[in-house]
């Protein structure tokens, strides 16, 4: 069993990385465009050649009298932000849209493991997968983690597996079926017109290309699990043929047979199974896009077709938080909100306000309630 000063060790960890990330979120320097009848500080000067106004970067930005970008700090952006019974309202339902998010994953969890996880194991292992996804890269994401966790918790290591693949096939799935609706009511000239002509077109064929590659994974998921399990025990084998991990040839072979016979159990499982399944994940996916929409209209006035705007606009966004290489998308995804979501706000001052506070209620918290559970966690199992 871990000694008590062990335990402590990675809740010092995870505190100092979650204040580290919300102390460099909230300090970070970044360059607003002015209106056209203002004079700014500095002007944009393209270091890296990717034709992207990186506004986070401070290479980016050189000082001149006639400069189009001026410096942003922490008080102009608390400044901006003016509150009322309305913004008040919102901000509530942005955090009730946060436990419905969560709700969502820990039923799915619990339907997955036949309710042998109670309603405060599931809670726990959703924290702690959440905290491992806030700390790791978007496109890497807390799928290894998860696998650990769930073993951790009395499930074979190929339930386990074969379990984080179906959620991630049903969180793909919701994508994958969401994304035509949306392109066909709205059209991706809108999710992209706060863009210019060549960066609109080329983030247009990224989101494309992201689009097509999650249809492929899905697709690959889906057969692999369901049709072909033997394939992914082929693979761990192949995979343990590496001179590194050679001698945990056995458990591989092991985990290889569990996905199999996990494989033939939810074959099995009726409609109502997968509807709720689905459901579960599409209350989450929900709960987690309209929190946006709830911070947006605290400060905005937006019709109903507005907010759909905003939700197509979040698809996008999603993919390039995906593509992500820091951890939990941070930067990326604020410099994403403010991009897509720009033409909203009044001043591009209060979208950049909006952005961080919805970092702060939607990302933060993870970051702090992971860095609490975790040393009791690890001391239990």
């Amino acid at each position: 069993m871990l000694s008590g000063f062990r335990v402590w060790i990675p809740l010092f960890i995870g505190l100092a990385v979650s204040i580290y990330l919300l102390y460099s979120n909230l300090n970070e320097v970044r360059f607003i465009e002015v209106s056209h009848n203002e004079t700014g500080t500095h002007v944009w000067h393209d270091s890296n050649n990717n034709g992207i106004i990186e506004n986070w970067l401070q290479e980016e930005f050189v000082l001149s009298d006639a400069g189009n970008f001026r410096k942003q700090n922490i008080s102009d952006i608390i400044s901006e932000i003016q509150w009322s019974t309305q913004s008040t309202l919102f901000i509530l339902l942005a955090i009730i849209m946060i436990f419905i998010r969560d709700l969502g994953y820990i039923i799915r969890i619990r339907l997955l493991t036949d309710k042998k996880l109670s309603w405060h194991r599931s809670f726990i292992v959703i924290m702690v997968w959440e905290f491992a996804s806030a700390l790791s890269p978007g496109v890497v994401g807390g799928a290894a983690v998860a696998m650990f966790i769930l073993n951790r918790e009395k499930i074979p290591m190929g339930r386990a597996t074969a379990l984080v693949v179906i959620t991630a096939f049903m969180d793909n799935l919701f994508f994958v079926l969401c994304v035509p609706i949306v392109v066909l009511s709205v059209g991706y000239s809108v999710m992209f017109a706060d863009f210019s002509g060549d960066i609109s077109n080329g983030l247009i064929a990224l989101f494309w290309l992201g689009y097509s590659i999650i249809v492929v994974i899905s697709l690959m998921l889906y057969i692999s699990l369901f049709y072909y399990p033997r394939l992914i025990k082929g693979v761990l084998l192949l995979v343990a043929k590496l001179p590194f991990i050679r001698k945990y040839r056995e458990s591989f072979a092991q985990t290889g047979e569990e996905i199999i016979t996990t494989s033939k159990e939810f074959r099995g499982r009726g409609w109502k199974f997968w509807m709720a399944i689905f459901g579960s994940t599409f209350l989450s996916w929900s709960g987690r896009y309209l929190v946006i929409n709830m911070i947006l209209a605290a400060f905005l006035s937006l019709g109903f077709y507005e907010h759909f705007v905003v939700l197509a606009k979040q698809f996008a966004l999603w993919v390039i938080m995906l593509i992500s290489p820091t951890p939990g998308a941070s930067g990326v995804a604020e410099w994403g909100f403010t991009k897509l979501l720009g033409s909203l706000a009044s001043s591009a001052l209060l979208i950049s306000s909006l952005a961080i506070l919805w970092r702060l209620i939607s990302y933060f918290p993870y970051l702090f309630i992971g860095s609490l559970l975790m040393p009791r966690w690890l001391k239990k199992k």
